[in-house]
């Protein structure tokens, strides 16, 4: 069995797309997951599985999600071990900024074509900078998320990928549940 951790975008957000997380893990379990748990509302799942197909599963979950909610869910799914390599790889480490809600994780679905990352790139974005990778674009917000004109919708318009962000503290804490 694999350790994978099922990031839900856009759920009980303002109200909208409402799913209680122990009736998730539950649909889950009964679906044939293993060891599900979940952090905070905003759909932070882990999970393990024999199942190794990260789109297989990323597209079960949403299934799950829609047959039983009636509303559509992008999922990503990530291991463990790729949660920790992009927080190793996070080119932002000054402390304060990362415990002060200054730096954001956009994790990708899949890899962006090259010609998308540079689209994005040629936007500047005042008191924000960001960094692509393959699987995430790490994020710089001065004033925070919630005044950054560099969002996650405009993200996934210009790379063409589906994503969902995630802030530092959440991504330490989903890392350390998955290496549980």
């Amino acid at each position: 069995m694999k350790t994978y951790i099922a990031l839900l975008r856009g759920i009980n957000v303002s109200g909208k797309n409402k799913i209680k997380m122990a009736n998730l893990r539950l649909l889950l379990e009964e679906n044939g997951f293993k060891n599900v748990q979940t952090y905070i509302q905003s759909g932070n799942i882990v999970f393990n599985t024999s199942e190794e197909n990260k789109s297989k599963l990323e597209n079960t979950i949403a299934e799950i999600i829609e047959e039983n909610y009636d509303f559509e869910v992008p999922v990503v799914v990530k291991t463990g071990e790729e949660i920790q390599f992009i927080l190793t790889n996070n080119p932002y480490k000054n402390q304060e900024d990362l415990n002060s809600n200054k730096i954001y994780f956009v994790l990708l679905k899949e890899e962006p074509l090259e010609e998308n990352k540079e689209i994005l790139n040629a936007i500047s974005f005042t008191n924000e900078t960001l960094e692509i990778t393959p699987n995430c674009v790490y994020l710089r917000c001065d004033l925070g998320a919630g005044k950054a004109k560099c969002t996650n919708n405009l993200i996934e318009k210009k790379l063409k990928v589906s994503a969902t962000t995630r802030n530092y503290k959440t991504m330490l804490k989903l890392q350390e549940m998955a290496l549980i």
